[in-house]
């Protein structure tokens, strides 16, 4: 009888590991599905926020930012009450970030845990207090520490830009075989713009964003999901809800015979052997590899009407003191800056949003940056001040802001970028061109050059030509019909710095 119910036991175990990688699975492909096909046309953009919308970091800290609902935040509540119910599942089945960490998983860690103290669980905790005071306060530069927003970015700014420069160059070398140039042509039509830009993708900061990214992975080499044990703020916020779950691990004292199997497997290394194999549920992924490696069938998740307990790693009034006094002191020292950005000429901003709510409401997701169709859109690293470190920013040298699109307003999942009908947008002043007469060809060289004025995409040109110095005119711009949308800037043929460019609102001149 024992031995049939521990095979029965087997079965079930392979049920729900095999079920478990196939969440994994399914949920990854989604969330790259939903990138490319919202990057690249084919889903309304507001397609690709659906993981942003169930994540309840981002929504919490948003609100609590903007003192205001946004629409779809309700959606994080599914989230949460998974977390209710199995504790973080979220983080062991469903997040993108904690599946590519599983792929990564290096073999050194195969039945062994790491020597780290574990009071350094206490980090998220720390981070997680840290942003959601900082969010009282108006500020959510943290939350570029988000799983989720790290993996928008990483995509968006270095994955699909680094892809795109891999196969041009791959087409490139093959194209010049001449035995193979239909053929190269015929996939480089069917691969643009379907799936990747027909313009070279630009990045601003795509290698600190690549670089973060591959950090996060080799942290992999310490401990097992090292960012999701200590220092993921919302496995922070999903475990302490965890704390609530019903369901839960449990060991059976009267079939475990302490072998430790079950601690050296769990990747998250919160089996304590010298607590008689017990688990937190505020670590626990319920990934289910304790149970694999149990020969005595000892484990199982029965319902539990009280909280866990808590442990020495857990929030206390010490750290959430502490916290929330870096946040206020870190909230004041921001501030500081304040005047140095309104001294910045180019910063320029995607179309309605206002400055200080940019920053109380932007949660550095890289959603805007994604679906902008012509890549005007980037982080910022210097170009916005520490405040402002990775808020979108319009490059107007490496883009314009197509003039009937309002794809960055519509996508945002706090509204930082106001959600503006598209007659609305159109009538947005981003900045003012100013023409460099020093550089401009048609003014300093006396050539015939007005490409700037033809590109102009307003139903009334703000550029037009003076024909009073020379025959074949020179560009002058009209600043009270400018909205600063850049194409002049993107489209000015001059080599390097652009002989006209936009600059920040408010200059009368340069």
């Amino acid at each position: 009888m024992a031995d049939k119910s521990r095979r029965l036991f087997q079965w079930k175990d392979r049920y729900w590991r095999v079920a478990r990688s196939a969440v994994q699975a399914v949920t990854l492909a989604l969330f790259l599905f939903l990138f490319l096909r919202t990057v690249r046309g084919g889903l309304p953009a507001q397609a690709g926020t659906l993981f942003l919308h169930l994540d309840p970091l981002a929504m919490l800290a948003g609100l609590l930012a903007a003192k205001a609902y946004v629409k779809g935040m309700a959606l994080a509540l599914l989230t949460i009450g998974l977390t209710v119910l199995f504790g973080r599942a979220w983080c062991g089945w469903i997040c993108p970030l904690g599946t590519t960490l599983d792929i990564f998983h290096p073999r050194r860690w195969k039945n062994k845990q790491p020597s780290i103290p574990e009071a350094a669980r206490g980090i998220k905790h720390f981070l997680l207090t840290l942003i959601l005071t900082s969010a009282l306060l108006g500020s959510l530069w943290l939350m570029f520490l988000d799983p989720l927003t790290i993996m928008i970015r990483t995509l968006t700014e270095a994955v699909y830009p680094a892809l795109d420069r891999i196969v041009a160059a791959i087409e490139e070398a093959l194209y010049g075989i001449p035995a193979l140039r239909a053929s190269v042509s015929a996939r480089d039509r069917i691969l643009r713009p379907a799936l990747l830009p027909a313009d070279p993708a630009f990045t601003a900061g795509g290698v600190l964003i690549a670089a973060f990214f591959i950090g996060i992975i080799a942290l992999n080499a310490l401990a097992p999901r090292f960012w999701c044990r200590y220092l993921c703020p919302l496995g922070s916020l999903l475990g302490l809800t965890g704390k609530l779950a019903i369901f839960r691990r449990e060991v059976n004292p009267a079939a475990c015979n302490d072998c430790g199997a079950c601690a050296r497997v769990c990747p998250t290394g919160t089996i304590r052997p010298d607590k008689a194999n017990a688990s937190d549920p505020a670590e626990c992924t319920l990934c289910l590899d304790c149970v694999s490696a149990c020969p005595r069938a000892g484990q199982s998740f029965p319902a539990h009407l009280r909280p866990a307990g808590w442990n020495s790693y857990d929030p206390g009034r010490r750290q959430a003191l502490a916290a929330i006094g870096a946040a206020v002191g870190g909230a004041a020292l921001l501030r500081t800056d304040q005047y140095l950005r309104r001294a910045l000429p180019h910063l320029l901003r995607p179309p309605g949003a206002v400055e200080n709510d940019l920053l109380a409401k932007c949660i550095r997701c890289g959603e805007c940056i994604r679906v902008c169709p012509t890549g005007v859109l980037h982080p910022s690293v210097a170009e916005a001040g520490v405040e402002g470190f990775w808020t979108p920013v319009l490059i107007a040298r490496a883009g314009f802001c197509q003039y009937s699109c309002n794809a960055c307003g519509q996508v945002c999942p706090v509204e930082a970028i106001p959600p503006l009908p598209l007659e609305a947008k159109q009538q947005q002043v981003l900045g003012a061109a100013f023409v460099d007469r020093n550089r401009c060809i048609a003014w300093s060289d006396h050539q015939e050059c007005l490409v700037c004025e033809e590109m102009c995409p307003l139903p009334e040109k703000a550029i037009t030509v003076d024909y009073s110095e020379f025959p074949g005119g020179a560009p002058v711009v009209d600043r009270t019909r400018c909205i600063g949308c850049g194409t002049c800037e993107y489209k000015c043929p001059v080599a390097g710095e652009a002989a006209i460019r936009v600059y920040a609102p408010g200059r009368d001149s340069v």
